[in-house]
């Protein structure tokens, strides 16, 4: 069920305010990696999580509770209290000023259950739900984090979190906000305490050197002059659920040996199959890229400390033509996804680290490239401040070039994986039409949605 188009949406949110650590805090420059220190990472991503109300809180106000856990966990985050600064040769810093992050305090005056399907990816209530506070989007001088508490009048409530990329990655994030859920039930200190460490571990070689292909970034020749009908500035959003019957269908159409792949494997490839069909390049022997971001915590040799909350993941890309791609069976596009994550290593990310340096920060390539995180793993979904586990936790968003995963229970109870993206309004109905073929799944039974900007 999505919120009727009849029915009126309104938050009030009172004055924005600065939340400072709660004790006295190191006033000290931090220097940013140089993984963190990419081109392509200087914007802001959100989260979002929507709670039912608890008999087991009641009395309690989820604004002041939070609040309170902020300004506990930056005392050991300090640095996010801080702002960016911008160097010699553009290189960030941190100004741990202890200056504090923005915090809303917002009502908005309707039952949590009467949103429905708006609380999926991509969520059309964001704007409301996380209101970009005017003069605080940047990434110079800003404050990192900006976070909206909304109360709803069933005594559930919406928590929205805008971080700047720089800083951490949804790992790091993640980290923060388990932080916040022990303070508020009563820790004296962070389970995990935090690392920073981001010179030790990412930081491009002396004298550097690029020692792996990296067909992520924009250093790659490619065709420039192509056109990418995903430019469009009309695109929709649409979010499509895989659950467990969804995900058998694609297992059919493997071939015998394959013998191991994950979930993530199968959906991946039907969506880029399903994407490039729909979008049909002009040429058919363009080149297609399909990023799949992995993460370099638990990799041998680099040995990374549990509370390393910086951004710790490389891209690699599969890469085809889209004419092959599309007219081969789906093992095809498994077996480049496969190929993909198997770059990923101490020396790829090494590699990705003295490109940053030689190159200048390239940017990844957009033009016919889908990027895929994976935030099924992060536990976006078991984010609990005492409420209990969030009803939807996860990545709000999705861009024409960036597809985001999270866990979701479907209201047949059914446990999967919902995924959003944006395509152009003439792609969304033959997409759809794919991937119905793909999955041999009625379209309204998979849950294919799509609305408008």
């Amino acid at each position: 069920m999505a919120l009727s188009s009849t029915f009126i949406f309104r938050v009030k949110r009172c004055e924005p305010e600065l939340v400072v650590p709660a004790k006295p805090t190191p006033r000290e420059i931090k220097k940013l990696s140089n993984i963190d220190d990419q081109e392509g990472f200087r914007f802001n991503f959100p989260g979002m999580f929507f709670y039912k109300n608890s008999a087991l809180m009641i009395g309690k106000d989820p604004v002041g509770v939070i609040r309170e856990g902020v300004a506990k966990a930056l005392v050991y985050y300090y640095p996010l209290a801080g702002r960016i600064v911008e160097g010699a040769e553009r290189r960030l810093v941190v100004d741990c000023s202890g200056e504090g992050v923005l915090f809303v305090e917002a009502d908005a005056y309707i039952m949590i259950e009467q949103l429905g399907d708006s609380i999926l990816p991509p969520c059309p209530l964001k704007e409301e739900l996380l209101h970009n506070v005017p003069g605080s989007e940047g990434i110079i001088g800003c404050p990192l984090l900006l976070i909206q508490v909304t109360r709803f009048i069933c005594g559930g409530f919406a928590l929205g979190i805008r971080i700047n990329h720089t800083i951490a990655d949804g790992y790091g994030i993640m980290q923060f906000l388990n932080a916040i859920t022990e303070f508020v039930k009563g820790a004296s200190a962070p389970s995990i305490p935090p690392i920073w460490q981001r010179e030790q571990y990412f930081t491009a070689r002396s004298p550097p050197r690029i020692t792996c292909a990296h067909n992520e970034y924009e250093q790659i020749l490619y065709n420039k002059s192509s056109t990418n009908v995903v430019d469009s500035e009309n695109l929709l959003r649409t979010a499509i659920f895989f659950g467990p019957k969804e995900i058998q269908v694609l297992r059919n159409h493997l071939l015998e040996k394959f013998k191991r792949y994950s979930r993530f494997d199968l959906i991946t490839a039907c969506l880029w199959k399903c994407r490039t069909i729909a979008l049909n390049p002009p040429n058919p022997d363009e080149i297609v890229r399909l990023s799949v971001m992995m993460t370099a915590r638990g990799i041998s040799g680099l040995s990374l400390p549990t509370g390393y909350y910086g951004n710790a993941f490389t891209f690699p890309a599969a890469v085809s033509t889209s004419r092959i791609l599309c007219t081969s069976p789906l093992s095809y596009a498994v077996h480049l996804i496969q190929n993909a994550k198997a770059q990923m290593s101490e020396e790829y990310v090494k590699s990705v680290s003295d490109l940053m340096v030689i190159k200048k920060r390239p940017k990844y390539i957009a033009s016919w490239n889908l990027i895929v995180p994976d935030f099924t793993h992060q536990g976006f979904d078991k984010v609990d401040f005492g409420w209990g586990n969030p009803i939807y936790g996860g990545i709000p968003f999705a861009t024409s070039d960036f597809g985001v995963y999270t866990n979701f229970k479907s209201s047949k109870g059914e446990y999967g994986v919902v995924i959003s993206l944006f395509l152009p309004p003439l792609a969304v109905e033959k997409f759809k039409y794919e991937v119905k073929k793909m999955t041999n799944i009625d379209v309204a039974e998979q849950r294919v949605h799509s609305g408008g900007d």
